[in-house]
């Protein structure tokens, strides 16, 4: 356990992806198994235990030291294990024994009822020292936010061992916990686990972003063009060994939409786009987040919020791998095998004919009018290559939205801006019955702005507190932030009516008076498909 409280500290302090893969790396180079295995897996998020929630932490550690301390300690420290580690009083008699191994936390965790869960953390917890119980509460509650994720502990795992990182991602999912094969193989001592017919992932192909300069240069004539739905990027894999839903980063969907998963009835492995569609008609993205991130799914949810797959590309058909083979040829073989399997729930991506740039050109612009976020321009000749290969795939997005906003609440991050006013809800102008305005809440942005503008909102946040609700704090109405999106819809879910996708940060505007930010209606008048 103290190795791995060491490896999450210095993650969440240490800047930069080169710096942090030297970490991963050396850390999986000297552990031992099977101690690395499970860091692996909890780096991943493939640990959790449902019976060590947050409350039963806080119930815990509110029976050892003072309630009211606890809660204004959590308010001003901004996060539950970091306040743990440093409140947590140590034992007047030590128990004589070394700290746990992390190895011994996970199995006792997985194997412990629910009743037994607050002494055991609690006998830990006197063991440990600040560091080590900082890493114990962030695992056991699920909130490992260190700025590493998956992805890039297998580049770590793949720069320690020399083998290429998408060889890692296919046999990933076919060995569970704490993947001694895996380790075997990546050091020599073993053959490389082979996961026959299991619904392994595999690393996608992503397009680079089209600008100016590549435009100009682009041969319009070796590339194809197929609308950029605004969705999920999924992959799909079915065969002998079991079917699963995969997001492009190696997600597991498979839970959320058991009416894809009942359709994969092939042994093919597809990519696409996975989308709510009622009656042929795509639906806003928010109709699509109304399905994520869930365990359970009703009847109700699956009736008013059907999903289905848009296919773009076949790189599996019946065991024999595809992706070596142009794309013009993949697309031939995609709809052969479509007209012949006839899949449910799904359909193929139309391709888009176009004799120019210009009329390319025309066709983006549209796009936005009929909720669509952009073009993808494929190279004919392109190979299925994993990652982001320059000059072979393009996505040409529609220009952002924007509006002037006003800074209404603001909330501490996670990980290494725990102790900074980093997340923020702003709102927009809108009449309030009385022949007055009030502002209503429109979104909730988290990036966009630089370290030295986040330093400069933190100060002026504590500076302009009007109040607090636990966490978060109201502050006075009085600033103004550009805020930039890519769409607006309508959404019951939202006091305004409206939601925003991918809200940022655009700029700051100290210098524009509150009043005359932007009002509901401009936001409004964004909106995609409104109904006329």
């Amino acid at each position: 356990m103290p190795a791995f409280a060491e490896l999450l500290e210095r993650l969440v302090f240490t800047p930069g992806r080169n710096a942090k893969l030297a970490l991963l790396k050396r850390f999986f180079a000297t552990e031992r198994d099977p101690d690395r295995g499970v860091a692996l897996a909890a780096i991943s998020g493939e640990l959790s235990f449902t019976a060590a929630k947050p409350a039963l932490v806080r119930e815990l550690v509110a029976s050892r030291t003072d309630p009211v301390l606890l809660a204004w300690s959590h308010d001003y420290v901004g996060d539950l294990a970091e306040t743990v580690a440093l409140i947590w009083p140590e034992p007047t008699h030590r128990p004589n024994r070394p700290p746990p191994e992390l190895s011994e936390v996970v199995e006792a965790l997985e194997l412990a009822a629910k009743a037994e869960i607050p002494a055991m953390l609690a006998e830990w917890l006197d063991l440990l020292d600040p560091g080590g119980r900082l890493a114990l509460i962030k695992l056991v509650t699920g909130g490992l936010r260190v700025g590493a994720s998956g992805r890039l502990a297998r580049q770590a795992l793949a720069d320690w061992s020399g083998h290429p990182v998408e060889e890692i991602e296919e046999v990933w999912h076919g060995v569970p916990p704490p993947y001694l094969p895996l380790f075997a193989w990546l050091e020599g001592r073993a053959e490389r686990p082979d996961p026959r017919d299991a619904p392994v992932f595999r690393s996608p192909m992503l397009a680079q972003p089209l600008e100016a300069p590549d435009i100009a240069a682009l041969d319009h004539t070796a590339f194809r063009a197929e609308w950029k739905w605004d969705g999920v990027r999924v992959q799909a894999s079915a065969g002998p060994g079991g079917r699963r839903l995969w997001t492009r980063t190696g997600e597991d969907l498979s839970g959320a939409f058991p009416e894809i998963l009942e359709a994969l009835d092939f042994h093919a492995v597809v990519d696409g786009e996975l989308l709510v569609i009622r009656d042929g008609e795509v639906a806003p993205f928010a109709d699509l987040q109304q399905r994520l991130n869930r365990k359970v799914v009703g009847p109700k949810m699956l009736r008013d919020h059907p999903a289905g797959l848009r296919l773009y590309d076949l790189l599996f058909e019946a065991g024999e791998d595809l992706r070596p083979l142009p794309f013009d040829t993949r697309r031939e073989r995609l709809e052969a095998w479509f007209a012949c399997v006839k899949p449910a729930r799904m359909d193929l991506s139309p391709q888009v004919a176009f004799a120019s740039m210009e009329q390319l050109a025309a066709l983006r612009d549209g796009a936005r009018a009929a909720g669509i976020e952009g073009l993808m321009l494929k190279r004919g000749d392109a190979p299925y290559i994993a990652g982001r290969p320059k000059g072979l795939w393009w996505k040409w997005k529609r220009a952002p939205l924007s509006v002037d906003a006003v800074l209404m609440y603001a909330q501490r991050g996670h990980g290494k801006r725990s102790s900074t006013y980093s997340d923020y809800t702003f709102g927009l102008w809108r009449p309030d019955g009385a022949g007055g305005e009030e502002l209503v809440p429109v979104g909730k942005a988290y990036s966009g702005y630089t370290d030295q503008e986040l330093v400069w909102l933190d100060r002026w946040i504590r500076n302009h507190t009007l109040s607090r609700f636990g966490p978060v704090r109201e502050v006075e109405k009085e600033l103004v932030l550009e805020v930039v999106f890519d769409a607006a819809q309508l959404s019951s879910r939202h006091k305004s009516g409206v939601a925003m996708r991918f809200p940022r940060i655009s700029r700051l505007r100290p210098d524009k008076p509150a009043a005359e930010a932007d009002r509901l209606e401009a936001l409004m008048a964004m909106v995609e498909n409104r109904p006329q």
